[in-house]
């Protein structure tokens, strides 16, 4: 059934989560594999191939069983791919019993370290990007209670994670997009990357008509120091909001 809504429409019957499901008393015999077994074929399989390659018949093959079989545990591919990002979350470790700004260093850094070892969970996120899983949660829980008692309302402690959460996805994600057009180039390093670039790069100073991008080009380091620009750009994030809220 479904609830009428103000419109005089209706609105979609509500999902039954996985996360409910799991927290139901199990019934009938005992289940061959777990819902962590599940999960981490999962992230194998996205780790090696990419998110596109996780179906449910290569989990079968990967987990020993036959593929309706999986269908036991989970209602379909979104599930799986849940208990994929919950999985990972559960990587980021963050400092505990800190201030705001300390913890919220501490979670960008960890995110960004295990968006940077699957690949995959960029597009994941973007696919699901209402996904509540128990440890993203767990870490926003975290954050949110860092800001606790400092005279903000719970709009702007909400808004102040968004922030930091949307400054280190974006900045993951363009990480992957070049180390994943790399890898497509057969680059091995930065410095083949930016001998293919030479072209390029004469180019742009033979015009003369970009002066200040060509003194970076003479001037600058000449190495993309993606740590650095990463740890730049997130205290900029924090300086902003510690002095916009005066915390």
């Amino acid at each position: 059934m479904t609830a009428e809504d103000g419109d005089g429409g209706t609105a979609p019957e509500a999902r039954v989560t996985i996360w409910e499901r799991l927290e139901r008393p199990a019934r009938g015999p005992r289940p061959a594999l777990t819902h962590d077994q599940i999960a981490r074929a999962g992230v194998e399989i996205a780790d090696e191939q990419g998110l596109d390659a996780v179906s449910m018949r290569r989990l079968a093959e990967r987990l020993g069983v036959a593929t309706m079989a999986l269908y036991r545990y989970v209602a379909s591919k979104d599930d799986v791919l849940e208990l994929m990002i919950d999985a990972v979350a559960a990587e980021i470790e963050i400092p505990r019993d800190t201030g705001w700004r300390e913890l919220a260093r501490g979670f960008a850094g960890e995110l960004r370290a295990v968006g940077l070892r699957h690949h995959w969970l960029t597009a994941a996120l973007s696919r699901t990007p209402h996904v509540l899983t128990p440890n993203l949660v767990e870490r926003v829980e975290d954050m949110l209670r860092s800001l606790d008692g400092l005279g903000l309302d719970v709009d702007t402690m909400m808004a102040v994670f968004g922030t930091v959460n949307a400054f280190v996805r974006g900045a993951t994600a363009d990480e992957v997009l070049q180390r994943e057009a790399m890898r497509k180039r057969g680059w091995a390093s930065e410095e083949e990357a930016r001998i293919a670039h030479l072209p390029y790069v004469r180019w742009l100073i033979g015009t003369g008509r970009y002066p200040t991008l060509t003194r970076y080009v003479i001037e600058g380091s000449n190495e993309d120091d993606s740590q650095w620009q990463f740890e730049f750009g997130l205290e900029c994030v924090l300086d902003g909001i510690a002095a916009r809220l005066g915390i």
